[in-house]
């Protein structure tokens, strides 16, 4: 009774790692370009253009504020580690 578990386990490992895999690169892709997204978008002049300055007037100094848009910015970097770090996990799958 025990080589019939075993069997069903190896066979449904391969679609499992594959799976795991996918799975795991889909996770890094998205991490990256959010990362990416979250560490320029701040600086650009696209930053300025938005309703939130409209529908709250007094956020407008707060949102021009270079201390959140750093801390915006470090919050994509800690996303593309977190990718990286993803990447390296994927190479021991």
């Amino acid at each position: 009774m025990n080589a019939q578990p075993q069997a069903q386990t190896a066979a449904e490992r391969p679609l499992g790692r594959w799976y795991e895999r996918f799975k795991a690169l889909l996770f890094i892709v998205f991490c990256f370009e959010i990362g990416i997204f979250l560490l320029v978008f701040p600086w650009l002049p696209n930053w300025h253009q938005t309703s939130i300055i409209v529908m709250v007037p007094w956020l407008a100094n707060v949102w021009d504020n270079p201390f959140l848009k750093g801390a915006i910015s470090g919050l994509g970097l800690v996303n593309i580690l977190i990718s990286f770090a993803e990447v390296g996990r994927l190479r021991r799958i």
